[in-house]
């Protein structure tokens, strides 16, 4: 199944590539708001990706976030974000991600987010470890905020609800070194499981936007939990990162 998820993952990327640069305005549209965006590419590699799956696991359940949940009943489900970051990839910016998991019995199984205009992949497996290109990755070492590259997002403007996000962002940010805004929430997640970031904190996500970048976070030795320390997210949240560094940002959003 991981190898099916990582071809699938790669063809994905290959239409999206079809696409990347040559989108025109008449090929945009917005969804609930006009911040919310929706292009020809991201129901283009939907399609394909759900084809691909419904020939290979006809009897599996499929959540997708421009066609909705086709639910059979099955154990398995198929979390699909076909372009996480629309909005750099109708910009013509490389931070876009392809976002495919797989839940089992309704819990993190696998996942890969492919950045094809990066050249990385990203994926995992439960009990096997996570990867990019192949290779073995891991959250990074760091302990201590003060030494912290972290990533953020900004969901919550798509709803016109920034006021409390940057109370949070203020109340985190002046404990930092850096901070990162990449635009692929799973992209973010992955970056996180890689050690290119040192965690990740973010609200107003859906379960596509981190399906896949959870797993892949977790398998790479990382702690994943919502802004009150359990593990309803992204409903309440999410954060990211090595252990240390996630019990600080919690620390600082309680």
């Amino acid at each position: 199944m991981l190898e099916f998820l990582e071809q699938l993952a790669k063809t994905a990327g290959e239409e999206s590539l079809r696409y990347f640069g040559n989108i025109r305005n008449q090929d945009i549209d917005s969804k609930v708001t006009s911040k919310d965006l929706v292009s020809i590419a991201d129901k283009a590699v939907e399609a394909l990706i759900i084809r691909e799956i419904t020939k290979k696991f006809p009897d599996h359940d499929i959540f997708g976030e421009e066609t909705g949940h086709a639910g059979k009943n099955s154990e398995f489900c198929w979390i699909i974000d076909p372009i996480d970051g629309t909005q750099s990839f109708v910009k013509y910016h490389p931070y876009y991600s392809i976002s495919i998991a797989i839940y089992k019995n309704g819990r993190p199984y696998a996942g890969a987010v492919n950045a094809p205009a990066l050249g990385r992949l990203f994926t995992a497996l439960a009990g096997q470890g996570a990867y990019m290109n192949g290779s073995a990755i891991h959250v990074s070492g760091c302990a201590m905020l003060e030494e912290a590259a972290c990533a953020t997002g900004f969901a919550r403007l798509r709803e016109n609800k920034v006021g409390p996000v940057l109370e949070k962002f203020n109340r985190i940010l002046p404990g930092l070194r850096d901070i990162k805004r990449c635009g692929s929430a799973a992209l973010d997640l992955a970056f996180t499981a890689a050690g290119v970031y040192d965690g990740y904190w973010e609200e107003g996500l859906q379960l596509y936007d981190i399906a896949a970048g959870v797993v892949i976070v977790q398998e790479a030795g990382g702690m994943v939990c919502d802004f009150n320390g359990k593990d309803n997210f992204p409903a309440d949240g999410i954060i990211a990162g090595p252990e240390p560094v996630v019990r600080k940002i919690l620390e600082l959003l309680r």
